[in-house]
């Protein structure tokens, strides 16, 4: 048990899964939810039979994503909310923008990725979308929280920097010690004065971690690094909302019991 204070240091979306993190300075929580915009869309490896109508999970391996298309990375792109349009710059330049919710919009992205990942595709790249859906790499909607001395310790045992958004969590934490977080399965705790989440597993880190997030560059092997250093391959945790509340950075954050 600690008493150490904790706050929020950082929130994050990915509004396109394998995409850049859109940092969020305040945000709404919703009961059984995930952050507001959060992989709310995914491009496509090949057909997978994905039904908008009736939209349904599929592991991570059967969209674009960096565990095995690294060179997302190296693009800086920028999502729209108001208008849902996406815009996409490699070589610091421009290189496609649309609508994602108008066909020729989609089409656009679609014709960048299919030569953007020419070598990597298992078919035509399509933009997927369902009404209320994540394209989270998990069934449950959840929120992925990462502990910032987690990452401090992990980058001691790296003997290199390790930039804490090789995890692509939603929520970074600063004020608990290193791997507190485990320690939180299946307790509740607050963010803020209303919002309130329930810890619900640990976060099986894969290949994706080894991606310089700036460079693209597959440049440390951070499961490895993790099991040989901690005996797992966990870094953060999943927690599900259970009631709704708005959050901000800086909102303190109070564990049931402690």
């Amino acid at each position: 048990m600690t008493n150490r204070p904790a706050r929020i240091d950082a929130i994050y979306r990915y509004p396109v899964k394998g995409l850049s993190p859109q940092p969020l300075a305040r945000t709404s929580l919703a009961a059984g939810a995930t952050l507001p915009a959060d992989r709310l869309y995914a491009i496509e490896n090949g057909p997978i039979g994905f039904d908008p109508a009736a939209p349904a999970y599929f592991p991570k391996i059967r969209f674009l994503m960096l565990m095995r298309n690294e060179r997302l990375a190296a693009l800086r792109t920028e999502f729209d909310e108001a208008g849902h349009t996406l815009v996409i710059h490699a070589d610091g330049r421009e290189a496609a923008r649309g609508d994602l919710r108008t066909a020729e919009g989609r089409a656009a992205i679609e014709r960048f990725f299919a030569g953007y990942c020419a070598s990597e595709l298992r078919g035509p790249p399509k933009v997927l979308f369902g009404q209320n859906h994540s394209f989270s790499d998990v069934a449950k909607k959840v929120v992925s929280i990462i502990n910032l001395a987690s990452v401090a310790a992990l980058e001691n045992a790296a003997g290199a920097a390790v930039h804490p958004l090789r995890f692509r969590g939603n929520l970074y934490v600063a004020g608990w010690p290193a791997w507190h977080e485990f320690d939180l399965l299946g307790r509740k705790f607050a963010i803020g004065n209303r919002a309130r989440l329930k810890a619900v597993k640990r976060i099986e880190r894969c290949a994706a971690t080894d991606v310089d997030p700036d460079t693209g560059i597959r440049d440390l092997t951070i499961p490895r690094t993790l099991m040989q250093s901690f005996g797992h391959t966990d870094c953060g945790i999943y927690a599900e909302v259970i009631e709704a509340g708005d959050i901000a950075v800086g909102d303190a954050i109070s564990v049931s019991g402690s």
